[in-house]
């Protein structure tokens, strides 16, 4: 028989049982059914491997459907670690990966050795280094196709497109504002290993695909661009300039045509360049842009009606606000003039003392209505707002200098708005740069509106300023910008650098011009901004030249049909007639009586040649330059020579006592020192020759 203390141990033990029994049960519960999914899951991805996939990113095209931006398919290396656990192993295959792909062994077998499930060995390395790694079969080792953003057009529009990095993703430009729309969606290969990490044949293996991203169409035209580009190159290396850029755009729509910028990189190894090439000058650089701002200022004055244009004004060469004095560029003064010669002149007392009548509360109303000092909405990152005056703070001098061009800072691509909204007849356009995008398959997934932002002036005070702008260039300062058969609509700038620590430089410059055309039709709006040239730095020669090449290229591209007026058909042609060996009263009156005018260079009576040279045919009514022999003096003009050959120019040079250093081949395209400039004789005139078949860049002396 049990004594009773037996029974107390059995019990006891039993107890214990039941409860380890129960807590199993509660455990198995816990884990079957509570835990159950999750702990499925990590034995999944215990045994399963994810290799991303990446979308090929969408292709960005211009406005013409030519592919600015594509993807293209190339290998990449990765390893599995924990199949390497083997050392000679694994010293073997870091060996002949190094040797392969040209990388440091130690660093290979860093990679091997780490502790990971999945490492990259190197990434978008050449087909036939991957055809030799794949020969060798080492274990452990896998490749894997990958998508490579690639620009077929090298620094073509390189700022506008920026760049995409290597793991796919949008870094600069529109890469990076439309980077959701052009990454498209990742896939997957999934791999099923065995508890030792091997591969386990006929095993789990699924793939997912990836869906491509959607494509862009811009509002870009690749052929205008590689215009703005072919000029921006030939003057940047004729003056040497630090920076520049330049925008064209569709007046009508906002769409901006082309937008380049030197310094310049190449989106497919943006990392061989310094990061300050990546900068968009045109979106993200704010400058004073001097006399490029003054039709805005005429603008708002001409539609208060506080100024007319008739109205008179008198230059002595500056105006004074209060205490301060204000210069004309012109220290001598224009004299007496009315708003129309005002503007062509770009006079700077008449500019202040009109936007002093204006009044600060009406200034700053057409200034916001332009909206500077805020962002245009243009699709890139980086774009600055400006700097403007507080209008707070604002007194009569900063409004002086505000209406010429002074104390605000304004960013490109603001200011050639303005200039559309001038020739648009007052409405302000948001600039665009993407007018479609479309899936993998072309299917239209949004369409990009134009879109007005408001109406800045009248109809009837636009068309004013086309007439006057209009006289800008045909009569004024840019003359530089006519094109042969179109009106041009346009104005110079040349605005002193700031300094850093305040203040103006006197030795750095910003050259500028901004315009439209035709002026009677406008079509595109132009503007050229050119920082710091060497040597001549005014806008009516650095910058206009290049707004007349580029211009003149796009309105033919575009089909836009030159305009002849009914003087033109009219025009009669003379021929230059020999005055060499005649007397200087002599020669002026057979020129007279040829419907001929000239104009003399130097204080000599000895005619030394004639240019046009004798036997060339002009309209009548044409002006002739005589050069004559001075020999009291040792200074010489310049003469133009666009056009001739090598051995004219040479000719020409050798009877004014300069010589000649060429450059290249054809008919003088740029010169320097430009057409006009004095210099001592025995000077050397450096001329570039272009080919018949290559455009010319057309650079003379104005004012």
């Amino acid at each position: 028989m049990i004594n009773l203390s037996m029974k107390k141990r059995i019990g006891f033990v039993f107890l214990c049982t039941a409860v380890l029994i129960s807590l199993l049960v509660i455990r198995v519960f816990w884990v079957q059914f509570i835990q159950g999914e999750e702990l499925q899951g990590k034995a999944i991805n215990n045994r399963l491997r994810d290799i991303e996939v990446k979308a090929k990113r969408g292709v960005i095209y211009d406005s013409n459907g030519s592919p600015l931006a594509i993807s293209v398919s190339t290998g990449s290396i990765y390893a599995v670690p924990a199949q390497l656990k083997d050392k000679d192993k694994l010293e073997e295959t870091a060996t002949k990966l190094s040797e392969i792909l040209e990388m440091d062994k130690n660093k290979v077998e860093e990679k091997l050795k780490k502790n990971v499930a999945f490492e990259w060995i190197k990434r978008r390395v050449p087909d036939e280094k991957i055809k030799e790694l794949k020969e060798l079969k080492l274990k452990g080792v896998s490749f894997v196709e990958e998508n490579q953003r690639y620009y077929p057009k090298g620094k073509l529009a390189a700022h506008v497109l920026g760049f995409a990095g290597i793991d796919n993703q949008g870094l600069n430009g529109l890469e990076l504002s439309y980077d959701s729309v052009l990454r498209g969606v990742s896939g997957k290969i999934m791999i099923e290993y065995d508890a030792l990490n091997r591969e386990i044949p006929n095993a789990l293996h699924q793939y997912v695909m990836p869906r491509d991203g959607h494509s862009l169409y811009l509002t870009i035209d690749e052929t205008i661009q590689y215009i703005v580009e072919r000029e921006l190159d030939n003057v940047i290396k004729l003056k040497q300039a630090k920076a520049a850029a330049i925008i064209v755009m569709d007046i009508k729509t906002g769409s901006i045509l082309a937008m380049a910028n030197r310094p310049v990189f190449d989106p497919n190894n943006y990392a061989d360049f310094d990061n300050s090439s990546w900068r968009n000058f045109a979106i993200s650089d704010a400058y004073e842009p001097g006399s490029t701002f003054k039709p805005v200022t005429a603008a708002a004055v001409l539609e208060e009606k506080v100024v007319k244009k008739n109205d008179r004004f008198y230059c002595p060469g500056y105006i004074k606000v209060g205490k301060d004095k204000i210069k004309c560029w012109k220290h001598q003064g224009h004299g007496s003039q009315d708003f129309v010669e005002g503007v062509q002149n770009s006079c700077n007392p008449v500019f202040v003392s009109s936007g002093l009548k204006l009044g600060k509360e009406d200034f700053y109303k057409y200034l916001l209505g332009f909206e500077f000092g805020k962002k245009t909405g243009i699709e890139l990152p980086g774009e600055a707002t400006g700097i403007l005056v507080p209008k707070s703070r604002a007194k009569d001098i900063d409004l002086g200098s505000m209406s010429m061009g002074q104390a605000n800072a304004v960013t490109p691509i603001q200011l050639v708005r303005a200039i559309s909204a001038i020739a648009n007849d007052g409405w302000l356009m948001k600039p665009r740069l993407v007018k479609e995008i479309r899936d993998y398959e072309g299917k239209l997934i949004k369409k990009i509106e134009p879109e007005p932002i408001q109406q800045v002036i009248s109809k009837e005070t636009s068309d004013e300023l086309k007439e006057i702008l209009e006289s800008v260039v045909s009569e004024g300062t840019g003359s530089n910008a006519k094109i042969e058969g179109y009106k041009i609509a346009g104005k110079t700038g040349t605005a002193q650098k700031i300094l850093p620590g305040g203040g103006y430089s006197r030795s750095e410059y910003i050259a500028s011009f901004t315009g439209f055309a035709p002026a009677n039709d406008p079509q595109i709006a132009c503007l050229v901004v050119v920082d710091s040239p060497k040597g001549v730095y005014f806008g009516g020669q650095v910058a206009a030249p290049v707004f007349q090449g580029i211009v003149r290229d796009t309105l033919r591209y575009l089909n836009v049909p030159a305009e002849i007026t009914k003087e033109e058909k009219k025009e009669e042609k003379v021929i230059i007639p020999d005055i060499k060996s005649l007397k200087m009263n002599a020669a002026i009156d057979k020129l007279k009586k040829a419907g001929l005018k000239y104009q003399k260079q130097g204080e000599g009576e000895e005619i030394l040649l004639t240019l046009p040279p004798v036997g060339t045919q002009v309209n009548k009514g044409s002006n002739v330059l005589i050069y004559t022999k001075d020999k009291s003096s040792n200074m010489v003009v310049v003469p133009d020579l666009k056009d001739t050959t090598i051995r004219e120019a040479s000719s020409i040079l050798s009877k004014l006592e300069l010589k000649i250093a060429a450059q290249g081949s054809g008919l003088a395209s740029l010169q320097e020192p430009l057409p006009g400039t004095k210099v001592e004789k025995g000077t050397t005139v450096t001329i570039r020759f272009t080919p018949l078949n290559q455009e010319n860049v057309e650079e003379t002396m104005g004012p």
